[in-house]
């Protein structure tokens, strides 16, 4: 297995690299020279930024098992909502700066702690770092499968490169409608590109699980947002036509965190009418998967991770 996966990034990684030279890795094509230190919308350069690593135990059951999944923070991300719950790391560059080789000793070190999993969490801006420290890992022992935390806004072209190196897929889908995806994430075009990239992996990633943890497959999130219930509704209704088998992870934890204040509509959390609504529907739809109470933990948000890299550097 290791061995399949090093020989699966060398056909790919060069040509990603070139790429970050008029970067089009995601959706916004900034077309800026990162490997010339330029900045794009992410907020990605040249080199790779984490913000925290550690053993993840908030994460969906089984991810998360009993020890933990490997968690490893990525600064920046290219969606960047209003809203985000993260927005401490994904909507700033914080973080510290590292290595491929150190990236490589950070998934090691996450492993040897006993992490069930590697757990890349908003990685598609610094995938080609990402795929060289993962070689790296493989050839010094990582054998735990490796989970791609995304924001569902990815290219197909992107996805199809990582069959076969990626087990498990975490992918949101946030909106079906375009204009709420606008004015929340400055992304009109981000249910098409979200939606065909959730297929692809449907269609590459079938569920294995072993001892109540998932090996390979996909888990479809969707943070229900307020005051948009009816479009929470569409997205469970698309999964179940056009995905009957994903399974789902319908989360409660909308906090209006970041710029929310600035958006009427979002400037507060769910009503237990609203999650009622939701989780009836979902159980209606007859969905495989997790549904969060009404009430999370403030603390599996973003917001609340600090930085702890000195133990893994």
């Amino acid at each position: 297995m290791p061995e399949r996966k090093i020989t699966l990034i060398d056909a790919t990684i060069d040509q990603l690299y070139s790429r970050l030279k008029s970067c089009d890795i995601c959706p916004r094509n900034c077309r800026l020279n990162r490997l010339k230190g330029k900045i794009g919308y992410c907020g990605g350069g040249k080199e790779t930024r984490v913000f925290s690593a550690f053993l993840h135990k908030g994460e969906e059951p089984p991810i998360s098992g009993q020890k933990g999944s490997g968690t490893v923070f990525f600064s920046g991300c290219s969606l960047k909502c209003v809203y985000c719950q993260n927005y401490k790391f994904s909507c700033s560059i914080s973080g510290e700066t590292v290595s491929e080789t150190q990236l490589s000793g950070i998934f090691l070190k996450l492993q040897k702690k006993g992490a069930h999993n590697i757990n890349l969490v908003t990685p598609t801006h610094f995938l080609p770092q990402i795929l060289m420290a993962l070689k790296i890992a493989l050839k010094n022992g990582l054998n735990v499968p490796i989970v791609y935390n995304t924001s569902g806004y990815e290219k197909v072209e992107i996805i199809k490169r990582l069959k076969g190196i990626v087990d498990v897929y975490l992918s949101d889908l946030k909106y079906t409608d375009k204009a709420v995806s606008r004015a929340y994430s400055n992304a009109p075009e981000y249910p098409d590109f979200a939606q065909e990239s959730i297929k692809e992996i449907y269609g590459q990633a079938k569920a294995l699980m072993a001892e109540n943890l998932l090996k390979k497959g996909l888990i479809i999130r969707h943070l229900v947002l307020p005051n948009n219930i009816e479009g929470s509704k569409k997205i469970l209704a698309w999964i179940a036509d056009n995905l009957p088998k994903a399974m789902v992870s319908v989360m409660f934890q909308y906090q209006p965190y970041y710029r929310a204040d600035k958006y009427p509509q979002i400037n507060r959390p769910l009503t237990k009418a609203e999650y009622q609504q939701i989780r009836d529907f979902t159980e209606s739809l007859r969905l495989k998967g997790f549904l969060q109470g009404f009430s999370p933990a403030e603390c599996l948000a973003g917001i609340n991770f600090t930085p702890n890299l000195k133990e893994y550097l």
